[in-house]
């Protein structure tokens, strides 16, 4: 017995078996999940100083912890302690930044010239770092907690006196008066710019390059018209 074998246009008339339908492709991971991948060691190093560094500007050294630092960086503590030993050792690191940061910006704008250009260099330069490094330079304004001889805004200061010092005691030598004094001088030149700067974090008016100019002006014109010998006028002698 032969068995007939429908046609195509049979198999159409009488319904034609579906083939089975493909799977649908499983569906594409989120873009974040596809970019994201693992940080290097000094990726995340870097990225927990940024951290540190904005959070200790905003709140203060007591005021941030471990804790927020890792969950700002998406890690966990130990990754924290991992590269820094904690949040003395991450604060060490921020404030030694910031202090070679300023004192580069103050050596490098040293160029030469008048003394009261040179002044006006200084000024400039400790401005500029507190307009371009604002967070920086509210870091190191405060005392630092870390238990060293450098890290803190006074040893700094005292750095870049050291630098003034050298300036004014070789104008002291041609101007008559006592070298030994320009240490003296030096310390409270560059106070007198330091405290200013503090202030004008805030305050920032006047402009940049008035504060500047009536720094100088205050400082040259002391010096310009500075005895050789000062004298007390009240009574008190010690």
């Amino acid at each position: 017995m032969m068995v007939s074998v429908p046609t195509d246009d049979q198999a159409n008339a009488t319904g034609k078996k579906d083939k089975p339908s493909k799977l649908p492709d499983p569906p594409a991971p989120p873009a974040s999940r596809r970019a994201r991948r693992r940080m290097t060691g000094k990726e995340r190093r870097e990225q927990l100083l940024d951290i540190g560094r904005t959070l200790f500007a905003e709140r203060g050294f007591e005021a941030t912890s471990v804790e927020e630092i890792a969950a700002k960086a998406g890690v966990s503590k130990p990754v924290v302690y991992e590269h820094f030993g904690g949040k003395e050792g991450l604060y060490a690191v921020v404030v030694d930044r910031e202090m070679r940061q300023l004192l580069d910006m103050v050596t490098g704008a040293l160029t030469g010239g008048h003394p009261r250009e040179l002044l006006e260099q200084a000024a400039f330069a400790l401005l500029d770092y507190i307009e371009q490094y604002t967070d920086g330079f509210r870091i190191l304004v405060r005392d630092s907690p870390v238990a060293q001889s450098t890290g803190t805004f006074a040893s700094l200061i005292s750095d870049i006196a050291t630098q003034v010092e050298d300036i004014l005691g070789h104008e002291f030598k041609n101007r008559g008066f006592d070298p030994k004094l320009s240490p003296l001088y030096a310390q409270a030149l560059v106070g007198m710019v330091a405290l200013t700067g503090q202030w004008w974090l805030n305050a920032r008016k006047p402009e940049k390059s008035e504060v500047v100019a009536h720094l100088v002006n205050l400082a040259w014109h002391g010096l310009d018209g500075m005895e050789a010998k000062p004298r007390l006028i009240g009574h008190r002698r010690s």
